[in-house]
């Protein structure tokens, strides 16, 4: 962890002229097309070849999930405003390096930070970029739902957390969204199968892409059932059903989601994924989250994906650590029974 917060913060600093020129003032509400003219070398057995380390911890900038209102449907910063973040991501990297001065480890050691980006949100869809409205359902799933990061909330068992407070999952879309340490992904490939590995939470996503039949509608798992497809020659094209909904679900958790992670999913939800290899080393990574049940109207989210085979990922020991979960239930406790002595002693 130190030794990637060390490499991330030289990564930022080298990659800021490049950052900065990339945009410029005009047509900063035009989402780019997906460039469409790279061929992607193939496997040994014929289907495009997307092997390798694609980390996403480059796109860990202060760029949020949805877009703040004051920039209304613009999907760039101007120059002024990236100038602005950019002062900002750098103070956030400097926190490792000022720790191990004061010889001290708190937070700059354990959240990573990248080079600011111009993207004013990863939602691109709707146009103002942020969440469409809850349906009165979605009201009451997101009511009902649990969380460590829920405020005021009361803790007495394993079910008052979600999944990935008790170390379970991220599930879907989260788990293909930045957050701030182990963004790890790398991709696999056999004839047939396309197995995406993450760090967060050491799942793999197993993708058949051999035209298989789906899953019956009533089972379901955290991170749903995946088919896939190719088109073109250069795009993955994967499509997720059977989400396992639920209060202990977890939900979108990435830098700029609704902070309380109260982001529900239902049976009903259908996620759509597009992975366009752009070049050797990049791919445009599109995600659909089509949820009638929670959502007024679907939403779409694009990254840009860098290649970075030298990304090691390291154990991920969630459950052998995982402390938290019985202090919140005994502090909650204790504080009830304090609570409670004190009324009686009114």
């Amino acid at each position: 962890m130190m030794r990637r917060s060390a490499f991330l913060l030289a990564a930022a600093l080298a990659a800021l002229p490049a950052a900065a020129a990339a945009q410029d003032d005009t047509d900063l509400t035009v989402v780019p097309p997906v460039p469409e003219n790279y061929k992607a070398k193939t496997t040994e057995w014929g289907e495009p070849d997307f092997r390798g380390g694609w980390p996403i911890d480059h796109l860990n900038g202060r760029t949020p999930l949805e877009r703040d209102p004051k920039y209304g449907n613009r999907v760039f910063l101007t120059q002024q405003e990236f100038a602005e973040r950019d002062e900002a991501v750098q103070q956030l990297a400097k926190r490792y390096e000022n720790e191990d001065e004061k010889g001290t480890m708190g937070i700059g050691h354990w959240a990573e930070v990248a080079s600011a980006n111009r993207r004013t949100s990863w939602i691109v869809a709707p146009a103002n970029g942020r969440l469409p409205a809850y349906t009165e359902e979605g009201k009451k799933l997101s009511a009902a739902m649990h969380s460590s990061w829920r405020r005021g909330q009361t803790f007495d068992w394993v079910t008052d957390f979600d999944s990935w407070d008790r170390c379970i999952t991220r599930g879907l879309p989260a788990s293909m969204f930045p957050v701030m340490y182990n963004n790890g992904i790398r991709i696999f490939q056999s004839p047939g199968i396309v197995a995406i590995q993450l760090e967060m939470v050491h799942e793999t996503r197993i993708i058949p892409t051999d035209g298989r039949k789906p899953i019956p509608s009533n089972i379901l798992n955290w991170m749903g059932e995946s088919r896939g497809h190719w088109e073109n020659g250069n795009t993955l094209v994967v499509e997720t059903t059977n989400l396992r909904p639920g209060p202990s679900a977890t939900n979108i958790g990435t830098t700029g989601s609704p902070p309380e992670n109260d982001t529900p999913v239902s049976e009903k939800a259908k996620i759509t994924e597009r992975f366009t290899m752009t070049g050797p080393d990049s791919i445009v990574y599109e995600v659909t989250m089509d949820d009638p049940v929670v959502f007024t109207a679907p939403w779409t989210a694009r990254l840009d994906w860098k290649r970075d085979d030298g990304f090691e990922m390291y154990e991920y020991a969630c459950h052998e650590g995982n402390v938290q979960i019985r202090n919140f239930v005994t502090a909650s406790r204790a504080e009830r029974a304090q609570e409670a002595a004190a009324g009686d002693g009114e």
